[in-house]
């Protein structure tokens, strides 16, 4: 049986997540429009610079809970990536749906906001109320996705 799309979408960010660098969360994203992927990400430090996975989480060190101080983490979020990439190829995003494998932070929900993102289909919960109201503000559809 095929996939729906959503679902293949989901397996495609998975496949992403798998190249993160992150020690604590492993996240994958896939921007995608008319049904054509415009867009990936995950989360890691920037290009050219060392990953956390080779010389230790500061915010592990520091013992700040997920969802604080995104300030003091050397990495970008996959929905950053995705969102740069699409500006570097100079590809619009602009009315594209964002596959996640998290819920985005309120950073990376002001981004997808401002980037005209209208659909967010996402796996896992994320402890962040302020991005879902500012989606949900903004009038972004937002679908929880489950591997059924």
């Amino acid at each position: 049986m095929r996939p729906s799309w959503d679902d293949y979408f989901m397996e495609i960010t998975q496949v992403v997540a798998s190249r993160s660098t992150c020690l604590r969360r492993r996240v994958g994203a896939v921007i995608v429009k008319d049904k054509h992927i415009l867009a990936s990400g995950y989360n890691g430090a920037p290009s050219g610079l060392v990953h956390c996975s080779e010389i230790g989480c500061l915010r592990e060190k520091l013992g700040i809970p997920s969802g604080e101080r995104h300030e003091l983490c050397r990495g970008l979020h996959a929905e950053q990536n995705a969102i740069i990439q699409s500006a570097v190829h100079g590809v619009s995003v602009a009315g594209g749906t964002l596959y996640s494998t998290t819920q985005p932070c309120v950073l990376c929900s002001k981004m997808l906001i401002n980037a005209q993102i209208k659909r967010i289909v996402f796996q896992g919960p994320y402890p962040d109320e302020l991005s879902l109201a500012l989606l949900k503000e903004a009038g972004v559809e937002l679908r929880p996705w489950s591997k059924e």
